[in-house]
């Protein structure tokens, strides 16, 4: 490296600051009136996916894997991992197998 003077422009600040002096409004000015600002209704609460994978596991002939995963959108180890969760909310899931495919019914929903 050289030693010799750089053309660098020099640093300034990320905000300059301002030195305008400040308007004191006028008293005999009547203020604006500033329209109340509408809120929008509220939407309803979209159920959250574990509420999905519940209320699934609710119905009579419960859910199967496939069904969960279609719901959810989750991929089928997460799907597990999801009614693992239930389980240790206090939820008692059981897995029937009928032809082969596995059903989960949650057979109890009192959560601690």
């Amino acid at each position: 490296m050289s030693n010799t003077k750089s053309s660098k422009r020099p640093r300034r600040m990320a905000r300059e600051p301002k030195t305008e002096t400040a308007v004191v409004p006028d008293a005999t000015q009547a203020s604006p009136v500033t329209p109340e600002l509408e809120v929008p209704p509220a939407q309803p609460k979209q159920p959250s996916k574990a509420g999905t994978v519940l209320s699934l596991l609710r119905k009579t002939e419960g859910a199967t894997l496939d069904e969960l995963v279609a719901a959810t959108g989750w991929l089928p180890h997460t799907t597990r991992a999801a009614m693992t969760g239930l389980k240790k909310k206090g939820y008692q899931i059981t897995r029937t197998k009928v032809d082969g495919i596995s059903r989960y019914i949650v057979a109890e929903t009192a959560p601690r």
